[in-house]
């Protein structure tokens, strides 16, 4: 190569790693994992921003009554529980003491205002039927048609601007697989 080629090649190389490196260093954002705890395999990976929700439906195994749960993750990807919304208290339901408060919305008794830590968590899908769903943004992921009576883990961690970028490549999100 000529001088004044090697030193354009040499400054589009420099140019290319430093965005390479900058998406790498710069915050992309969340991930919420659900991972199958026995086989440690994602069944789940949903991106999230700070703050935004995602909702656990599924209906009491003793009352038959439909319960939402609302998480949301910090920055850090820790998970939080915001909200409880049922229609009446059963088995395991109801208020805390200190924890949010209590409104009525329509027919449904609802616990807002908790932004309690959780973390990572673990649950036991239930049954068809009890139809452990995950909600985000519109779209239903029943548990339970896939994946019941296994355990899955909920854990969330933030992701670098490139990890995001090269994910939404590949899928838009994992799908539930049997």
């Amino acid at each position: 190569m000529t001088r004044p080629s090697s030193i354009i090649a040499f400054c589009v190389l420099g140019l290319v790693s430093s965005l390479i490196l900058t998406a790498w260093l710069t915050p992309g954002g969340l991930e919420l994992c659900v991972t199958l705890v026995k086989e440690n395999k994602p069944v789940l990976v949903l991106p999230l921003k700070p703050g935004e929700r995602f909702t656990i439906h599924y209906y009491h195994s003793v009352e038959n009554a439909p319960i939402w749960e609302e998480h949301s993750m910090d920055e850090t990807g820790k998970i939080y529980i915001e909200e409880e919304r049922y229609e009446k208290f059963g088995a395991g339901m109801g208020k805390m003491p200190g924890v949010g408060r209590m409104v009525k919305r329509g027919i449904y008794e609802v616990i807002e205002d908790m932004h309690m830590p959780v973390g990572d968590f673990i649950l036991r899908v239930g049954s068809p039927g009890v139809d452990h769903t995950i909600i985000w943004r519109d779209r239903r992921y029943n548990l339970s048609d896939t994946i019941a009576h296994k355990a899955v883990k909920f854990s969330g961690k933030p992701v670098s601007m490139l990890y995001q970028i090269w994910r939404s490549l590949r899928v838009s999100e994992t799908k539930l697989s049997s």
